[in-house]
């Protein structure tokens, strides 16, 4: 866990750079709900950190990542898949990926 957390703080860092004046909530109270919220203009993602592409998935974690990718942007991020996460953010960010 505590590199899980080094490694959301990190990226929040990086977030922050990317998208100037976003809003990055931290951690819902459902279980299971992704680790971070980052609301941005007029849109809104969430990201599910994991510290690596094998760690395991908690329950629910799947279920919530799906379905608030259907009403958004939900991703499961991680150091191996983090450059194509952050590029499709901010694709979705700036007017593409339109839901």
């Amino acid at each position: 866990m505590k590199n899980e957390n080094k490694y959301q703080a990190s990226l929040k860092d990086k977030l922050k750079v990317l998208f100037p004046g976003c809003i990055i909530q931290k951690e819902l109270d459902i279980q299971g709900t992704p680790d971070l919220l980052i609301l941005y203009k007029n849109k809104w993602a969430s990201l599910e950190c994991k510290r690596s592409s094998k760690e395991e998935h908690q329950p629910n974690q799947d279920y919530y990542v799906d379905l608030m990718n259907q009403m958004s942007f939900s991703r499961f991020i991680f150091p191996e898949n983090e450059d194509e996460v952050l590029n499709e953010l901010f694709i979705f960010f700036n007017g593409g990926l339109e839901k």
